[in-house]
């Protein structure tokens, strides 16, 4: 069966220490990871919480990157989904894990998408012919 996408599910545990509420430290390891995987960033914002923990998302053309940090507890939930098979999100999960230092990283992965009815490679875009009009 295809899919049309990977989805994966990193809970990184026991994370270096006072990195998980600084916000630009954050900010640029999703935003390398995303550039680790080879994807195409087309947008980003995050949020740094009162009195603690940030959110953010990274949108790719290929998806996106999310990010939800809990410093009280040492801990980041961080999704990776990517479609089509040209970015590869184990790059960037492998990344993040070594960025955040996390000694207790788990990782599921999931995919999306399940299409049964294609026997062939699933494109993660829709190609089309343009026509041209004689004028």
């Amino acid at each position: 069966m295809n899919s049309l996408g990977t989805h994966l599910l990193l809970e990184l545990k026991n994370c270096r220490k006072n990195i998980l509420g600084d916000l630009d430290f954050v900010e640029t390891a999703l935003l390398d990871a995303a550039t680790e995987a080879k994807a195409t960033i087309v947008e980003y914002k995050f949020h740094e919480f009162n009195p603690f923990g940030i959110s953010g998302m990274v949108i790719i053309a290929e998806s996106h990157l999310s990010i939800h940090t809990w410093p009280e507890y040492n801990y980041a939930a961080i999704d990776i989904f990517t479609c089509g098979d040209l970015i590869k999100p184990q790059e960037a999960a492998k990344f993040l894990i070594e960025r955040f230092g996390s000694k207790e990283p788990q990782i599921m992965e999931i995919k999306r998408g399940l299409i049964s009815i294609y026997n062939e490679d699933l494109p993660h875009k829709v190609f089309c012919e343009e026509k041209l009009v004689a004028r």
